[in-house]
């Protein structure tokens, strides 16, 4: 949304990140194979890239046309997933025709963002993860269907104005596709070829060897690393900590391995993804360069930007338990010791010695990066026995002696010898300040604290606060104790700093000699200047509470009528399934075709009413609706069956008996199935539909006439352009609109979800709730459910009309769903809609 656009930007930009990348979206801008849209609300993207420009931060632009990034059909529009389109992914002229004029316009407003145009987009995508390049890699034998395919979008994006480097993401090691280094000139290559990686584990995957093989002479780049994990149907709740945990990410994340392999820019996936499936803003923050992020100081290092590896060894170290890799810089001779355990997967402490004084130590699943003759502006830090600007040991070159500033109990020893001042620490607990006679400042800190410095940057310029010729520029400076700070701006001798804190904090702020005071948010603060230069003060916390409004007044309406046998599907919203052939690779058991994507039904619930006359046994039915989807089936208004879901099945047969219900032996039996998609599958599996595949009833009649539901225009026309198809479904809620906000439901019952209701069916859940958050106030909510007694439930969440939420306990475990601002109005009044239905009869919930 873009009300959290400049939020998420900031905070980006604070953690140390140049660029970032987002995906675009093909089918929020394309729902319904009608005139594209690129300008309402969050589908104006151009936004972003305006938001990124005012930050200060480059973008990696990844317009698709397929994204993959776990969206909904990969990102594909869901008009195209019936087989009419072929196979996809190809050089198919009737997918040709159908992605051109999305990525042509995509790539046409991009254009003006252009890095080579002064502004600050600087790489272009083409597909994703897409190692298609080979019918035999081996022989490299070229699959001609692929390469004309990314042949086609490259001279696609150059003649609608995309002039920067165009690159490409291998979804694993064995694919080796789009390099020239690999395969000199041949079809669809583009300017820069990466790599995507995922490892989720202790074993480091060697890259270093790949990237020899594959693209010697190009940056070796990480379009996307594992930065985070998504959590799956049946994974644990609240995802995957244990796998993206601090430690993983000091050993694989940040930079340590990436460095030690010269991997100078790569992607961290993901950072932050819109839950709703739109364009993901941003979905990847990324370090561009080596010179961020590196370790939690956060300030870039000129001396990293150029390495050569020179060696992988243990012999380095004193403990054969170590393997050490040195980089070195080849203009300033600055050296970096990459030490990490020789079994990477091993957690063993093991202290070390290099070739200079002082002891270090891995505890656990660490790296660390040790350095020697390492660049300070013109002054040199010879060596450090610990991580940059994380040392407890360091030489100072040209200094004859140090002292400590600023901290009380360090024990601290300096010693002079022919070169310069050797400063050693035996305790290093918080912070303190190393001051040198050659004008050389050294902030000494242990890592909790470092998690409370951030580095603003007065200038927009990205590539801040590094000049070209590495020099730290006047618009570097450093602000410790807020957990924040999202800008810095200059006026004279005041710096104004805005940002959050979550109590009352002293501020230190390292900054240029001319400044004097540094108001925050707005007010003044009072700082007084420490012996070491830096501006210290402290700020009061306003405690404020924002009331969360009660969920315990609901409306509620029967939200499945069309199982009644009473209940007459004559009207516009039911299309009658009368297909006998389908363009989909596979074809159906039995007749009619009852896929509903041929109808022009895509998303969420879709109904079937099966017509057939005299008596029958039961029903055999085959149904595919996507990972843990569920159905349910009515027969004359009695519920005969249902399937809850399976986390890792998509499709499932089932003999349904009657024998619970009426059937009418002379005139129409109907059967309804209920059936609650859950989105289509990536990849290849974007055009298997959502269906019946068969459908036969047992000992007696044959169906007669079938009909379909769902969205209530199909993909013809959406209720709402601004919520998007996601938001539309086949239920009466969906079609009726009972989840917008406004719908009249005065003369609805009153019931909460939490009383629930007797019988078997689907009901509406609808409730108002006002919210009133402070001004200037990062707040964050979340709604929580709960499902006591039997998980056979299938829940969906709608705020404010956006269909924001699905669960499902007897296949999923997250029970909390956090909704953002711009879809939860945090000044106003909010319609929350819960729908709920089959054999479970109560929901819990609260925010």
């Amino acid at each position: 949304m873009p009300e959290v656009w400049d939020d998420l930007l900031e905070k980006i930009k604070t953690a140390g990140f140049k660029p970032f990348a987002i995906y675009g979206n093909w089918a929020w801008h394309s729902a319904t194979n009608q005139p594209l849209n690129f300008e309402t609300d969050d589908h104006n993207f151009e936004r972003l890239l305006e938001a990124a420009k005012r930050v200060g931060l480059y973008v990696i632009v990844r317009p698709g046309p397929y994204v993959n990034a776990e969206a909904n059909a990969g990102g594909f529009p869901l008009w195209l997933t019936t087989g009419a389109y072929g196979e996809l992914r190809d050089d198919d002229p009737r997918y040709t025709a159908a992605w051109k004029p999305y990525f042509s316009k995509f790539s046409k407003i991009t254009s003006k963002h252009l890095a080579t145009n002064g502004v600050n987009a600087i790489v272009y995508q083409i597909e994703n993860e897409y190692g298609e390049q080979w019918d035999n890699i081996n022989t490299k034998t070229p699959n001609a269907a692929a390469g004309h395919y990314m042949q086609s979008l490259e001279e696609n994006a150059r003649e609608d104005g995309i002039n920067v480097p165009l690159i490409a993401n291998d979804p694993n090691l064995n694919t080796k596709s789009w390099s020239d280094d690999f395969a000199p000139n041949a079809t669809g290559n583009v300017d820069v070829a990466g790599l995507d990686s995922y490892p989720s584990c202790w074993s480091l995957i060697n890259h270093y060897e790949h990237f020899q093989e594959v693209s010697l002479t190009q940056p070796s780049f990480f379009p996307g690393f594992q930065g985070g994990s998504y959590n799956p149907w049946g994974g644990p709740k609240g995802g995957c900590p244990a796998d993206i945990g601090a430690d993983f990410a000091n050993l694989q994340v940040l930079p340590q391995f990436d460095l030690s392999t010269r991997h100078g820019h790569f992607t961290l996936y993901d950072v932050w993804r819109d839950q709703l499936g739109r364009i993901r803003v941003p979905v990847v923050a990324t370090s561009y360069d080596c010179s961020s992020p590196i370790r939690e100081n956060r300030k870039s290092i000129a001396n990293l930007t150029v390495t050569n590896r020179v060696v992988n060894s243990t012999s380095y170290s004193d403990n054969a338990a170590i393997a050490i890799r040195e980089l070195r810089n080849p203009s300033t001779n600055a050296a970096f010791y990459v030490t990490i355990h020789s079994t990477s997967s091993s957690g063993t402490r093991e202290a070390f010695k290099l070739n200079h004084a002082g002891s270090i130590v891995l505890n656990g699943h660490q790296a660390k990066i040790i350095i020697t003759d390492f660049s300070i502006g013109k002054k040199k830090l010879t060596y450090s026995t610990g991580e940059v600007l994380t040392y407890s040991e360091f030489h100072v070159k040209g200094a004859r002696k140090g002292s400590v500033e600023g901290a009380k109990g360090w024990k601290a020893k300096f010693y002079t010898d022919h070169q310069g001042v050797i400063a050693s620490f035996s305790a290093v607990n918080g912070k303190s300040v190393v001051k040198f006679d050659n004008d050389v400042k050294v902030v000494v800190i242990e890592r909790p604290m470092a998690y409370l410095f951030c580095a603003p940057n007065l200038s927009d310029d990205p590539t801040g606060p590094v000049d070209k010729s590495g020099k730290i520029s006047l618009s570097s400076l450093l602000v410790q104790g807020p957990y924040l700070v999202r800008d810095v701006t200059s006026d004279g001798s005041t710096l104004k700093l805005t940002g959050d804190k979550s109590n009352a904090t002293a501020i230190e702020v390292f900054a240029s000699k001319r400044y004097h005071s540094v108001p925050w948010n707005g007010k003044k603060v009072e700082v007084s200047k420490t012996s070491y230069g830096s501006l210290k003060g402290s700020i009061g916390f306003f405690k404020t509470t924002t009331k969360l409004p009660s969920l315990a007044s609901w409306k509620v309406r029967d939200s499945l009528p069309e199982k009644l046998a009473s209940y007459k599907d004559s009207g516009p919203a039911w299309v009658d399934a009368n297909h006998r052939t389908t363009p989909e690779p596979t074809k159906p058991v039995t007749l009619p075709v009852l896929y509903v994507d041929d109808y022009g039904f895509h998303n969420s619930f879709h109904l079937f009413r099966g017509y057939f006359d005299g008596s029958a046994t039961g029903v055999n039915l085959t149904l595919q609706g996507g990972m843990a989807f569920g159905f349910s089936a009515w027969l004359n208004g009695e519920l005969v069956g249902s399937y809850i879901g399976n986390s890792t099945v998509g499709k499932t047969s089932l003999v349904i008996p009657f024998a619970n219900a009426t059937l009418n032996k002379s005139g129409a039996n109907i059967l309804l199935v209920a059936q609650d998609n859950t989105g289509h599958d990536l990849r290849g599996g974007a055009i298997d539909p959502r269906r019946i595949l068969a459908a036969s009833l047992q000992s007696g009649a044959s169906f007669t006439t079938w009909k379909i539901a769902g969205e209530v225009n199909g993909e013809r026309q959406l209720i709402d352009p601004v919520r998007g198809p996601l938001s539309e479904g086949g239920l009466t809620a969906e079609r009726l609109g009972w989840h917008l906000p406004g719908f009249d439901d005065s003369a609805w019952n009153s019931r909460s979800p939490s009383t629930g209701f007797s019988g078997a069916g689907i009901h509406f859940y609808r409730t108002v709730i006002p919210f009133d958050v402070p001004k200037g106030v990062d707040a964050a909510f979340s709604f929580v459910f709960n499902a006591p007694g039997s998980k056979a439930i299938h829940v969906q969440l709608f705020v404010n009309g956006y269909q924001y939420g699905r669960f499902n306990p007897s296949v999923g475990n997250e029970v909390r769903f956090p909704v953002l601002p711009g879809v939860l109005d945090y000044v106003g009044d909010n319609t929350i809609g819960v729908v709920f239905g089959h054999r479970q009869r109560r929901v819990e919930m609260w925010m």
